[in-house]
């Protein structure tokens, strides 16, 4: 079995990219769907808005998402890493 990733550049990739966590700990599925529903929420709240809101007004929805994939994807490569058999 693969050493695991170290859970800090796991939360590093799930804040630049939404997804890419997720991958990271070999959950690319999970990864997947968290980037599409952020993709998907942006439009969402896009299309219902006003152009008088702001970038974050506009694209709030899949921006909460991302928010909420951030510390379910350090979450996964914390206790990968605290359950991984120390060689």
């Amino acid at each position: 079995m693969a050493k695991p990733i170290n859970p800090y550049l796991v939360l590093a990739l799930a804040i630049i990219l939404p997804g890419a966590g997720h991958v990271a700990v070999r959950n690319a599925m999970r990864g997947l769907i968290f980037a599409f529903f952020v993709v998907f929420f942006s439009v969402l709240t896009y299309v219902t808005t006003t152009p008088e809101q702001s970038f974050i007004g506009r694209h709030a929805g899949g921006l909460f998402v991302w928010a909420l994939s951030i510390p379910d994807a350090y979450r996964r490569a914390r206790v990968r890493a605290v359950t991984a058999p120390k060689a």
